[in-house]
Order: C-alpha cells, then structure tokens, then sequence
C-alpha cells in the first residue's frame, strides 16, 4: 500500500543540498553537501555537526564493516576519501583503478570482506559507466566495464551474490551477479522506471527494493517478484526534494531516510519494514 506524504517528516533541516546519506551503528545519520561538507546528524535529527569538507562536491558515502571509516565519493575531485571516524581527517583513498582516473565516482558501497565497490559514471548522456572494486589496501580493479548508461547508486543483495546497479539514464536498475571468485557475473535489467530519474538504492530485510528518484520526487518500491509500486511521491516536492540518496535506520531501523538534492533538510518514511542492515551494521 502506497504511504501519503504524511508519512514523510523533515528529520532535520540546515544541510547544504544534500546528495548523500547513511547512518551509522551509533544511530547517527550523516550526510554531504555541495561544497564538499561531510556532516553528523545525531540520532534524534536536534543537532547537526560539519565533521570535516573536501572542497569539492559529496555524492554517496559509506561507512567501512568496523565503522572505523568513512568512504567519501567527491564530483569535483574525482576521487574517494577516506574519512577516519577517531580523527575526522581526510585522506585520499582512490583517484581511479587500472590507470584509468575517475570520470565521476559517485556512490560506494563496501562488502563483509571490507572490498569496496565504487560507481563511475562517466558523463552526461554518455553510455560509458562502469563499476570499480577496492581492497582495503586501496589496490583496485575494473570490476565491470558496463557500458553502463549513467551508473549512480549501488546495493549488495543480502547474501552478496548480486550488486544492484542504478542507472540513471535506462532509467532503471541492473543487477551483476558476483561470481563465487568475486568476479563479474551474469549482468540484467532488474526494473525500468520510464519518465523517471532513479539515484540511490536500499533493500529491506526481506528483499524489497527502495528506489529514490530526484524526478519526480518519489520513492518506488520493487518486490522479490520485480513488479514495482509506489511507496510515496510528493507532487508538491516540499518534503521530498530531489531525493537522491536513501538509507535505514531508526530505533528499530524500520525508517527510510532520504537526502534531498533540491533543499537544505533530511526526510525521513516511517516504512514499516526494516531495512537491511549493511556490513557497518552486523
């Protein structure tokens, strides 16, 4: 059943255009700005913290499986961060992989092995996306050359056999299998959204599919069965603004947050299911 708008609350507001969001294991909610800000939202949304910015522009985050890190995707940059919890302090982690920079790293997601998959997605309208993994030293690879047409957000399945891929431009969502040597698999269309502009991506504890889409402010739902629903849109584009990035948490992690590329604030759904838990989490 789709959800109204009154599901939907501002959870905290004096972010700079978020693109980014995630939570932490502590119950913090933390985000990035346009000009580079990497934030702390405590877990009641009351205070917002700038932990530290990159001068450039934040797109995805993630936190490593000990949390001892941040993952710091940078546009302007055109390349990965490394942000030390304990420190706040940056460092570069990634400018690319194979000799090949970065054209635009926009989301990481790390899996229980501490690899860290990284989405390049080339350029406007160009079909040239690809996805890179890293080792926890930094070493890194090509994962899958694509082409992948505008690749965005990425989530790993629950039993990491497949990473789900959001293609901006199809638009829609592809899936690669991860072979058992950790090689590419398998590559498919998962859903296609027409008339849509999908960005991040987040599973439920039961394999439903969470889809923000920054047009036409909405959050779509996919089933194990890949028939897709509305969860929640808002027409007015008040309290979902451009949502981009979408991530669980909550006291009981049943809540889905999203940044809100459009404006200055987080929103957070009371969905109903809980999400699930990534790496940082378990």
């Amino acid at each position: 059943m789709a959800l109204t708008i009154d599901d939907v609350s501002i959870f905290a507001d004096g972010v700079d255009h978020a693109e980014c969001i995630c939570v932490h294991p502590d119950g913090s909610v933390w985000a990035g700005g346009e000009a580079g800000q990497i934030y702390r939202i405590s877990a009641d949304g009351s205070e917002i913290e700038e932990i530290n910015r990159t001068g450039g522009f934040t797109l995805g985050i993630a936190f490593s499986p000990d949390a001892s890190w941040l993952a710091v995707c940078d546009l302007v940059n055109k390349c990965v961060w490394k942000l030390d919890i304990a420190t706040n302090k940056l460092e570069k982690f990634a400018e690319g992989a194979e000799g090949e920079n970065f054209m635009v790293p926009n989301y990481p997601a790390f899996d229980s092995k501490g690899r860290l998959y990284v989405s390049d997605s080339g350029a406007f309208r160009q079909v040239i996306g690809k996805v890179c993994r890293f080792e926890p030293d930094g070493t890194g690879q090509v994962w899958h050359r694509g082409p992948f047409n505008f690749t965005n957000g990425l989530a790993l399945s629950k039993n990491e056999d497949y990473l789900y891929v959001t293609c901006t431009w199809l638009p829609g969502v592809e899936r690669v299998a991860i072979n058992p040597d950790g090689s590419a698999g398998k590559r498919e269309v998962y859903v296609t959204i027409p008339q849509s502009c999908p960005d991040g991506i987040a599973f439920d504890d039961e394999g439903n599919l969470y889809i923000g889409c920054y047009t036409p402010n909405a959050i779509y739902k996919v089933n194990t069965k890949q028939e897709i629903t509305l969860l929640v849109d808002d027409w007015e584009a008040h309290t979902l603004t451009n949502p981009t990035n979408i991530a669980f948490g909550g006291p009981n992690f049943d809540q889905l947050f999203t940044a809100n590329l459009g404006r200055w604030h987080i929103s957070k759904i009371n969905v109903g299911a809980k999400g699930l838990k990534l790496v940082s989490h378990r």
